[in-house]
C-alpha cells in the first residue's frame, strides 16, 4: 500500500480562490458591457467587453479540477474516497442557500418581474431554468451557468467511476480528454446539423463537457505529479514556472476570439462552427490561466494570487456572481438611465463595490454558516489518517 500523503500535497490550494475572483470579474464586465450597450456598439472596447464571458469557461474548469481531485488521490493513494452523499450534501451546502436567497430578492424586488408565476419560482428553484426557452428571469440570467454546473455536480460521481475505474492508472487522462472533446464536438456537429437548438441547448452541460474535461485531466496529473510520478508530465510544471508566458498564450486566444471567427457580439445565435471555436479559444485562456496556479513553484509573479486580499476576495467571489445583475439593474432604476446607455467604467466600479457588499453579506449571513453546518451534520464516520482527513477537506473545496 501507498504510503500517506501529507496534507500538503491536497489541500486546497489557496491561489486558486483568487482565480474565481478573475471568473467574476469577467462576467461583470461583460453583464456592463451589455447593459451599456459597448459590446456591440464600441469597436475598440466592444469586443474585449463581448468576449468576458470566458470567466465562465475559467469557473467549469476550475470546477471539474478541484472536484474530481479528491477521487483522483484516493485512488493514488488506496485511501477511501469522498463518499456520493456527503460530496452532494456539501454541494448543495455551498450553492444552494445563497442562490435560493438571491432568487426570491429578484423576484420580489425586481419591477421587471412582478408578472413572475409559480412555474418561474419552480424552476428557478429547482435550477431547471435552463431547459425551456426564454425561461430565464431578470437579476437572474447569470444562472444559466449556474445551472449547468449544478448538472455536473450531480453526474462527477458517476463520472469519476467510469473514468478513472477502480485502479489508479494516470493513463486515464486520455481517457478524461477524449471523452471530454467527444461530447462537446458531438453536441456541437448535432447543432450544425440543426438537430439540436443554438438558442437553447448551448446552456446545457454537454457544450461544455471538453471544459469541465480539461480541469479534470489537470486534476489527474497534478495528482500524479504530487504523488511521486508522471514524469512524462513535468513540462506542466515547468510551463507553469512561467507564469507570464501561460497568460500571454492566454490574452493572445482570448484576443482571436475578439473576432468573428467567434460568433456575433449581440443576442444573435452564432453558427456551430462559430460556437465551437468560441468554445476552443476559451478553454486555451481558462486552461492558460489555471495551469501557473495550479502547477509550478511560487513565484513572486503569482504571490498576488495568495495576499490575504485575493484569497478573501475568492471566498465571496460566488456572491459576487449572484448579486452584480441585481445591482446593475438596481443602477438603472434608480438613476431612470435608458437601457443600452451609460459609461461602462464607473457602471462596471458601482457594479462591483454594490456587488462586493451583497457578497460579503451573502458570505457571512448565509454561505459560511451553512459551509460550517454541513460539516457538523450529518457526523463523519471516524478518520483514521492524515490524508483521509485531506481528502474530506478537499471534497468541499470551490
Amino acid at each position: 500500500m501507498s504510503a500517506p500523503i501529507p496534507d500538503l500535497v491536497l489541500r486546497r490550494l489557496p491561489a486558486l480562490d483568487a482565480v474565481r475572483v478573475i471568473g467574476a470579474l469577467a462576467v461583470v464586465g461583460h453583464h456592463v458591457g451589455f447593459a451599456t450597450g459597448r459590446n456591440t456598439g464600441d469597436e475598440s472596447l466592444g469586443p474585449w467587453l463581448s468576449r468576458l464571458d470566458v470567466g465562465v469557461a475559467v469557473f467549469f474548469v476550475l470546477s471539474g479540477f478541484l472536484l474530481l481531485r479528491p477521487y483522483a488521490h484516493a485512488l493514488a493513494t488506496r485511501q477511501p474516497g469522498p463518499t456520493t452523499g456527503r460530496y452532494l450534501w456539501r454541494r448543495a451546502a455551498r450553492i444552494l442557500p445563497a442562490y435560493w436567497v438571491a432568487v426570491v430578492v429578484c423576484l420580489l424586488v425586481l419591477p421587471q418581474n412582478q408578472q413572475a408565476t409559480a412555474g418561474d419560482w419552480v424552476r428557478h428553484f429547482t435550477l431547471t431554468q435552463i431547459y425551456q426557452h426564454g425561461q430565464l428571469k431578470h437579476g437572474l440570467g447569470q444562472t444559466w451557468s449556474l445551472a449547468t454546473e449544478v448538472a455536473f455536480y450531480l453526474v462527477l460521481p458517476v463520472l469519476a467511476v467510469l473514468l478513472l475505474g477502480r485502479q489508479w492508472r494516470p493513463g486515464r487522462v486520455f481517457r478524461i480528454a477524449v471523452a471530454a472533446l467527444l461530447v462537446t464536438g458531438g453536441w456541437v456537429v448535432l447543432m450544425g446539423l440543426g438537430m439540436l437548438s443554438l438558442g437553447l441547448h448551448t446552456m446545457w452541460l454537454p457544450s461544455y463537457g471538453a471544459w469541465f474535461g480539461a480541469g479534470m485531466a489537470l486534476a489527474v496529473v497534478h495528482v500524479e505529479l504530487r504523488t511521486g510520478g508522471g514524469q512524462r508530465w513535468r513540462w506542466l510544471d515547468e510551463l507553469g514556472a512561467a507564469p507570464l508566458a501561460c497568460w500571454a498564450i492566454a490574452l493572445a486566444a482570448l484576443a482571436v476570439a475578439t473576432t468573428p471567427l467567434a460568433g456575433p457580439r449581440d443576442l444573435a445565435e452564432p453558427t456551430a462552427g462559430e460556437f465551437g471555436a468560441k468554445l476552443f479559444l476559451y478553454l486555451v485562456v481558462a486552461v492558460m490561466l489555471l495551469v501557473p496556479i495550479a502547477f509550478g513553484p511560487p513565484t513572486r509573479t503569482k504571490a498576488v494570487f495568495y495576499s490575504l486580499l485575493a484569497r478573501w476576495l475568492g471566498r465571496v467571489s460566488y456572491g459576487l456572481f449572484l448579486w452584480h445583475p441585481l445591482v446593475l439593474e438596481g443602477i438603472y432604476l434608480v438613476e431612470d438611465r435608458p437601457e443600452f446607455t451609460g459609461d461602462p467604467l464607473p457602471t462596471f466600479l458601482l457594479t462591483v463595490v454594490g456587488g462586493l457588499v451583497l457578497a460579503a453579506v451573502s458570505y457571512y449571513a448565509i454561505e459560511r454558516p451553512f459551509q460550517l453546518w454541513s460539516r457538523r451534520w450529518p457526523r463523519r464516520r471516524r478518520i483514521t489518517t492524515d490524508s483521509q482527513s485531506t481528502v474530506a477537506v478537499a471534497t468541499a473545496a470551490s
